[in-house]
């Protein structure tokens, strides 16, 4: 098999911790971006051969300088935008500065990260898996509480679709995989005693296969991955 260099972003818990672990244990190298890097340093001591290179960076403030040099001339074979930030509060309550909180995380991070660390797709003709929501799918069934989330969200499948566009000529493959409910902690603390069928180490295995296997035979496609919502 060979090893890939994927990057991920919000490594710290739930899904993305999952598929981080995931990735690693199956040789591929794993840079993993989050805001704390605890939960991934732990692992890294509990498992060492796992080969997992951790990255703080905070996706609200949107700066990527250190992300340049971090990563350096390094090829990037695929990158996973899996931070999600997820406010629930009705319409009428949700104040500015909340919404662009979601958004910068659930949008604009993924435009300044693919900006920074471009050049090293490119050299790679690497993919870009986007974690999007179903909620944010047009026609999907949607809940009160959610208006920025799921508005975010769909904002990201349209940003799927045309980076897709515009990087057809770089062979740079990019989908999003608009997720139902997952028992992950951000789904609890936003919706307390909700249960999801789905588990974060069940959602992770898929992920991880995707991003190995399938995402070089699509582009420009958000792939519904289950039609549980929230």
């Amino acid at each position: 098999m060979e090893t890939k260099n994927i990057l991920i972003t919000g490594a710290s818990r739930g899904i993305g911790f999952e598929t981080a672990k995931n990735l690693a244990s199956k040789g591929h190298h794993v840079f993993a971006l989050s805001r704390n890097t605890t939960p991934l340093e732990k692992l890294k001591l509990e498992k060492p051969t796992l080969s997992i290179t951790t990255i703080s960076l905070d996706l609200e403030l949107g700066d990527f300088t250190p992300l340049k040099s971090l990563v350096g001339n390094l090829n990037l074979d695929a990158v996973i935008n899996n931070a999600g930030l997820l406010i629930n509060k009705p319409f009428i309550e949700l104040s500015k500065s909340e919404l662009e909180q979601m958004y910068q995380v659930n949008v604009l991070s993924v435009w300044g990260l693919t900006q920074a660390i471009y050049p090293n797709l490119k050299a790679a003709k690497g993919t870009i898996t986007n974690i999007s929501s179903i909620g944010g799918v047009n026609g999907t069934s949607k809940f009160p509480g959610l208006s920025g989330y799921s508005s975010s969200k769909g904002a990201l499948i349209t940003l799927t679709e045309c980076m897709a566009e515009e990087f057809k000529e770089d062979q740079i493959n990019v989908n999003a995989l608009a997720l139902g409910a997952v028992q992950t902690e951000m789904l609890a603390e936003a919706f307390p005693g909700y249960q999801a069928n789905v588990s974060p180490k069940q959602m992770a295995d898929y992920i991880a296969n995707f991003v190995i296997n399938d995402s070089y035979l699509f582009n420009g496609c958000c792939l519904n991955i289950s039609n549980s919502t929230p």
